[in-house]
């Protein structure tokens, strides 16, 4: 029996089918054709312009891992014109983060990327792992969500950059469209399909991989004979988003169409205007200058309960008027320091990159 030949180029030997599509076709062709797939999620939401400062949220993950070198290899083919760099924050997670990190270095030799690190220890004088011995694992994944939000924003203004790019995909965002109506969340239902994301107060944040398949990045990372970290956090087992994903997964199986249909289904929401009305406008925080929907944003709020002994206080809040009952925070509470955007230093024209490569 002869074998299959690609089903795009009809020459070389199919050896994958794709999760996505179902084609079954050669390895250079996936290659292609992935790559292709995110340069016009990229070219057709116009992310980005030539002269841009772009910090990739950096892991070590295969999302991270891939997503720098999709970047380096477009921005070389198309002659974008981005500044890349890799940003990675260090939860102060032992045995996990600590490993990861050394698999980020790597690539900041491989892929010809300056790299900033910045630590939870640095910016919060918490690391993860005290934090843990403090609260346990049920809601530690809030205080890391919180704090890595910050972190990449800080980080971000140290670069001077203009943009962050992370490596969420599209199993990412349709798990997290689950989690908010399975929590009826519709603040965060009208917003977490966006691909691209500002504040006044906050620096541009895009994801590329937004319709890239967890699957078809894991072969991309595998077929490419990438540097990558495998090893899950090991605070996150108990994360409620585990069960949005088994959820997600079993859908997958019965109709791979699944993740990309609940994104479309996430874009189609319409939040009422009557629920965007009781929504609380965006101000700074009066203690770090951080954009928040209180006088202290959420990141404040969670530094003040473990400073105090009171971690569980900034997580609800009820929680949060238990601590205020204690009275005023004592003169000598540790403090995040005062966050400042960063000037823009784009120079390049505001014409979007286009999908041409050029000649």
């Amino acid at each position: 029996m002869a074998p299959r030949l690609c089903a795009l180029c009809d020459n070389a030997r199919a050896i994958l089918k794709r999760p996505k599509t179902g084609q079954q076709i050669c390895k250079e062709c996936f290659f292609y054709v992935f790559e292709t797939e995110v340069h016009n999620t990229i070219t057709q939401a116009g992310l980005f312009h030539p002269g841009d400062r772009i910090a990739i949220g950096a892991s070590g993950g295969k999302d991270s891992t891939v997503l720098a070198h999709v970047m380096k290899t477009l921005n070389d083919r198309y002659d974008c014109g981005l500044e890349l760099f890799l940003l990675s924050i260090d939860e102060g997670i032992t045995g996990y983060r600590d490993d990861s990190l050394e698999t980020v270095k790597r690539n900041q030799q491989q892929y010809d990327m300056p790299l900033k690190i910045l630590s939870y220890d640095e910016l919060y004088g918490w690391t993860m792992d005290r934090i843990v011995s403090q609260i346990g694992k049920k809601n530690n994944c809030t205080f890391c969500g919180v704090f890595r939000r910050q972190a990449l924003d800080r980080g971000a203004s140290m670069l001077h950059v203009d943009h962050i790019v992370t490596g969420h995909n599209a199993d990412d965002i349709a798990e997290t469209v689950l989690m908010n109506i399975m929590r009826g969340d519709i603040a965060r239902l009208g917003r977490c399909t966006l691909i691209c994301t500002q504040g006044e107060d906050t620096i541009k944040r895009s994801k590329p991989f937004k319709y890239a398949y967890e699957k078809e990045i894991v072969m991309y990372a595998y077929f490419k004979k990438l540097d990558y970290f495998s090893t899950e956090c090991i605070y996150s087992p108990d994360a409620y988003r585990g069960h949005a994903r088994v959820f997600l997964k079993d859908l997958e199986a019965a109709r791979p169409s699944a993740i990309i249909d609940i994104i479309h289904s996430g874009e189609a929401f319409e939040v009422k205007n009557e629920v965007k009305a009781t929504q609380k406008a965006q101000q700074t925080c009066k203690r770090c200058g951080y954009m928040s929907s209180n006088e202290l944003c959420k990141a404040c709020t969670l530094l003040e309960g473990l400073e105090r002994g009171m971690a569980n206080a900034g997580i609800t809040d009820r929680a949060r008027k238990k601590l205020d009952a204690e009275g005023p925070a004592p003169e000598n509470l540790r403090t995040i320091p005062m966050f400042h955007l960063p000037s823009s230093s784009s120079t390049g024209p505001s014409t979007p990159i286009s999908l041409e490569a050029p000649a």
